[in-house]
């Protein structure tokens, strides 16, 4: 089965690729058929990758799956959330994996409260109008380190420390982040979703 995904974050659909791989089905980055980014003005995450996902089902006829997934800093009131991908640009960077890094040690110099979450929201649909969407929620709470470590991953990976382990995502195998990342929780719900509203008894979407 083909499904678009509404993303063109390699790392992502590297993740989802594998994590999905037990339903046989093939994800296809939106940009390969030809379709641009979905606009995302809301101010959560589940919106917005509903957004997304619709957006990339209309303009390719395929199912669609979106994620959408940020950082939320305890001490900033859950925020970049949304905004994540864009952090460092507020602070007069370049967009970037390692500007935001850079970016967020700088806002939290001096600050004592390290606690923040890294959220992932997948939703998936059958066709644009699909009046029952998929919804997956997977939440990982941790800390922001003091110091990028760690050379894995993407994103905020190298300073989102995970008590559990002693170690950033960054640090972890990658068999072992997917299996205990927010995506990875995400992606494990999804997985049940499909099998049992979209593959039951042997249906396809």
């Amino acid at each position: 089965m083909k499904l678009v995904l509404a993303s063109n974050n390699r790392g992502k659909l590297a993740e989802l690729q594998a994590m999905l791989a037990p339903l046989g089905v093939q994800l296809i980055p939106q940009a390969e058929l030809g379709v641009g980014e979905a606009e995302e003005p809301f101010p959560t995450f589940v919106e917005n990758a509903l957004a997304k996902a619709r957006f990339a089902s209309a303009h390719t006829g395929l199912p669609a799956l979106a994620d959408d997934a940020g950082l939320c800093v305890e001490a900033f009131g859950g925020l970049p959330g949304v905004q994540t991908a864009y952090y460092a640009t507020q602070f007069g960077y370049d967009k970037g994996d390692a500007n935001n890094v850079r970016a967020l040690l700088e806002q939290m110099e001096g600050v004592d409260n390290r606690r923040a979450a890294m959220v992932s929201t997948l939703v998936a649909v059958r066709s644009p109008q699909d009046p029952e969407p998929l919804i997956a929620v997977g939440r990982v709470a941790g800390e922001i380190a003091r110091e990028p470590r760690g050379t894995g991953g993407f994103g905020f990976d190298p300073v989102m420390y995970i008590p559990a382990f002693g170690k950033t995502f960054a640090e972890l195998p990658t068999e072992v982040k997917n299996a205990h990342s927010h995506r990875g929780r995400s992606a494990l719900q999804m997985l049940a979703l499909m099998r049992e509203h979209w593959f039951a008894n042997g249906a396809k979407p």
